[in-house]
């Protein structure tokens, strides 16, 4: 009697720790999908060197492109060194930590959920790189490379990895105030955006703009790379969801639809406007669509997300037409793209949410004013910081090519190289 007691009771307590024993165990299938995910945000990569390079002149598209090759390098050393530990290594409010510098105490067997923590700090590294490239559309042509570089590595350090912990490293303020962005609309585009601006007021206009025509020497390229984007952009947001279920399906739902009605949007305002849809419209149109569904990709319905596809080319293509009016020089639209359209994404998750969450459509206000809070948070954050580099830079290692250079195109000036001979 006693060993029946004694066995019925050892299997209780087996029963009642199955559930915790679930949650810490390894997913074959969340597994694959999210290496798959890692691989396609590192494709969107190659996918903006192609979309800036060839939206600018052909004397300077290996320069261009270098912008996004030299994150690839930089971000990606320093992702693993200091960069997933200040994002994720701790609790504090504002920064992790240096617990996990260089990957310390992470094991093979160690696990972020479902899956290998390895395999979700690769995941966020991709956005780690991709961010601070997405900064260069706004100073290609007449920005010195050696200091890119620099900028790049001090930004990603002091402006993305903090904005990532408040967002979704553990004891950040903003998750704890409960912002939502589930793959990035504050945390990259919104940050990137704004930083860009900072950057090329800084910088100044390119040599003959606006008066000369600056155009696009290879537009099938840059529609190659936004296509690449679009590509990648599944593994960008559906990833986000960290497992291969039913939010991966709905971001991977959202992301598509919401693209596909920023081109829509974007071209039939150009042909409204101009008179004609132009190839770098509807390239401009996918992005912009893309990354206004970012923040919102794993909270809101298919047709929610169309209606923010709809606004997005709206909201972006006024955001181009800025620059024209007040006169600085964003070469390939990054604040315009970037900047407004994260913002709006993340006021719009606010609205729109209905998924696992509720916004204004539902009538919850309070999410609306803790969007809205975020961005200000994030979008000044990012200006303040960006703007103290900047200044520090320029006083030391100065921020624009000589006239001379600029003329002669960076190619030539920076790499020693010519793209077409």
């Amino acid at each position: 009697m006693a060993r029946l007691v004694s066995t019925l009771f050892s299997l209780l307590l087996l029963l009642s720790a199955t559930p915790v024993l679930a949650a810490d165990r390894l997913d074959s299938g969340d597994t694959a999908w999210m290496l798959v995910s890692s691989a396609l945000v590192l494709a969107m990569l190659p996918g903006l060197a192609l979309f800036y390079g060839g939206m600018v002149r052909s004397k300077n598209v290996l320069s261009t492109t270098m912008h996004t090759v030299a994150a690839m390098a930089i971000m990606g050393v320093q992702w693993v060194a200091i960069g997933y530990s200040l994002a994720f290594g701790g609790e504090g409010r504002f920064i992790g930590g240096l617990a996990n510098a260089f990957l310390c105490g992470i094991t093979p067997e160690s696990l972020t959920g479902s899956i290998p923590t390895y395999v979700f700090i690769m995941f966020q590294g991709m956005f780690a790189v991709i961010t601070p490239a997405l900064i260069s559309g706004a100073i290609a042509e007449r920005m010195k490379f050696s200091t890119y570089c620099v900028f790049i590595l001090l930004w990603g350090t002091l402006v993305y990895d903090p904005l990532c912990h408040w967002v979704w490293g553990d004891g950040g303020w903003l998750l704890e105030l409960g912002a939502l962005d589930f793959a990035g609309g504050t945390v990259v585009h919104l940050s990137s955006g704004i930083s860009a601006l900072v950057l090329a007021l800084a910088l100044g206009r390119r040599i003959g703009y606006p008066q000369e025509r600056l155009v696009p020497h290879n537009l099938p390229m840059t529609l190659l790379g936004a296509g690449l984007l679009w590509f990648g952009w599944f593994g960008f947001n559906a990833g986000s969801a960290l497992s291969a279920g039913g939010s991966a399906a709905l971001a991977f739902a959202t992301t598509q639809t919401a693209a596909a009605a920023g081109a829509l949007s974007w071209m039939l305002l150009e042909w409204l406007h101009a008179g004609k849809p132009s190839a770098l419209g509807a390239a401009s149109g996918i992005v912009a669509g893309l990354v206004v569904i970012t923040p919102a990709a794993g909270f809101v319905t298919p047709g929610w997300a169309m209606l923010m596809g709809l606004t997005a080319g709206p909201v972006c293509y006024g955001g181009v037409m800025l620059k024209h009016r007040l006169g600085y020089d964003d070469s390939l639209d990054a604040f315009g793209v970037h900047g407004l359209g994260g913002a709006w994404g993340a006021v719009a998750t606010g609205i729109f949410a209905t998924v696992g969450a509720t916004g204004l459509v539902s009538g919850n206000f309070h999410q609306f004013w803790v969007q809205l809070i975020g961005v200000v948070a994030a979008g000044g954050y990012a200006v303040v910081v960006t703007t103290l580099l900047v200044l520090v830079l320029k006083a030391t290692m100065g921020l624009r090519v000589e006239k001379d250079d600029e003329r002669m195109g960076l190619d030539q000036v920076a790499h020693s190289e010519t793209a077409y001979s």
